[in-house]
């Protein structure tokens, strides 16, 4: 098997909450340590002591103890704004890795709660503190997450060289 086929049978385990607590940009980057040596399997806390067994099983390892330097595992959740007290500043359309977020500047935003991974980036930019987590049954489809995690990327791209162009048909 191909490091690139370890790779993407060690992403299909991983949860896709894109919450980089493994120290990885995101769940693929994560795997792609993991096949290659890099990492060690016991980094994803939304993973759970589950999620580092399935990956024992894969690459024929010992199961560990989740790492805890990289945090606990927590049931599914996902964000709640308090339209309320929400300013509109964005700080958390920016932060959140699946543009599960929506609104606009100085208006209230609001979660798809069905796209939401739960990984808690927005929470710190927020300067309001209007955003909670509350539990869920269950996180949404990871090939829906990976699919939103790798379209965001490409958005977030597609903006910068914009808007990039712009400035420089400007000079």
């Amino acid at each position: 098997m191909s490091l690139k086929e370890l790779a993407a049978d060690i992403d299909s385990l991983l949860p896709q909450t894109q919450c980089t607590k493994c120290g990885y940009a995101g769940c693929r980057p994560y795997a792609d340590a993991i096949a290659s040596g890099v990492a060690d399997i016991n980094q994803c806390p939304p993973g759970g002591d589950s999620g580092v067994e399935a990956m024992a099983r894969l690459l024929g390892r010992e199961a560990k103890p989740l790492n805890p330097a990289n945090g606990l595992y927590r049931p599914p959740q996902v964000a709640v704004i308090d339209e309320a007290t929400c300013i509109g500043c964005t700080k958390c359309i920016q932060a959140c890795p699946v543009d599960a977020i929506v609104g606009a500047s100085k208006l209230m935003h609001t979660v798809i709660a069905s796209w939401c991974t739960g990984c808690e980036l927005c929470i710190p930019p927020c300067p309001v503190d209007c955003i909670v987590l509350e539990p869920v049954a269950a996180l949404p489809d990871a090939d829906v997450s990976r699919e939103r995690f790798a379209f965001h990327g490409f958005r977030t791209e597609r903006d910068a060289r914009e808007r990039s162009d712009r400035l420089a048909a400007l000079e």
